[in-house]
């Protein structure tokens, strides 16, 4: 196992935000020679320096804890279950916008994409797929994906996963995450001869038809996220909230 100083990956999370050093130093307010003395070993930096470069760096929490052990110091982020009484407001506002958006669907995904929470409305949709794909932890890409998933019945299936792997892509340029990196390999990496480069006009409301009941429902989807987030689960929970796209579709839910 490679072990690298908090240096080694201070400038790793730099370069990958495509920063120079003079760009971070000034994000930072610290000069340029200290964060290349910072970088080189030469200089060690207190925890409180090392969260203000990632924060800059916009490091999610759990690599800041990563950093942290790096230079020698304790974690700062603890990481609990979501259901943990220490996080009882955060469970129940995440519990409250899922009720609120019934009729329509909602689900509280990961950072591997693994379904945490779900509202009511969403129970119909699970109901179709083959209940092996149910067993915790349900994975939200593996079952909108899977033959005996949600692919038998989205009729866009090809745009579908393009948008799943344009955001899994982003998500592994911005933080590398192994096993979210081999769920893409086995369900988004390009077959030979497929066009990698499938374009989306607009990702971030996601274009889906759901053929069910011998009616096509039309559906677009959001996401949200915590703003600051000071525990890591919290950090790395989203919420993907579905809507209607067209007053048929409305219509099926409202019934």
């Amino acid at each position: 196992m490679i072990v690298h100083t908090v240096g080694e990956l201070l400038r790793q999370w730099r370069h990958r935000r495509g920063l120079s050093q003079l760009d971070l130093a000034i994000a930072a307010d610290v000069s340029a020679r200290h964060v290349s003395l910072v970088e080189t070993g030469r200089s060690k930096p207190s925890a409180d320096m090392i969260l203000r470069l990632a924060d800059q760096l916009h490091v999610p929490l759990r690599d800041r804890n990563r950093l942290l052990l790096a230079g020698g110091f304790a974690p700062r982020y603890a990481e609990r279950p979501l259901d943990d009484g220490a996080l009882a407001a955060v469970h129940e506002a995440v519990r409250r916008v899922l009720r609120a958006h019934e009729p329509y669907p909602a689900v509280v995904f990961d950072r591997r994409w693994n379904i945490v929470m779900t509202n009511r409305a969403v129970d119909p949709f699970f109901a179709q797929a083959d209940p092996d794909l149910l067993r915790p932890p349900v994975n939200l890409v593996r079952l909108g994906l899977h033959p005996r998933g949600f692919a038998r019945i989205v009729v866009n299936l090809a745009d579908v996963r393009a948008v799943f792997r344009s955001r899994i892509s982003r998500q592994l340029a911005a933080a590398p995450d192994p096993e979210l990196a081999a769920l893409y390999e086995e369900l988004l990496a390009p077959e030979p001869g497929e066009e990698s480069s499938r374009r989306i006009d607009a990702d971030v409301v996601i274009p889906m038809v759901l053929r069910v009941g011998g009616r096509e429902l039309r559906l677009f989807s959001t996401i949200t996220t915590f703003g600051t987030p000071t525990d890591i689960t919290v950090d790395e929970i989203a919420i993907e909230s579905y809507y209607p796209a067209d007053a048929e579709s409305a219509a099926y839910f409202t019934k």
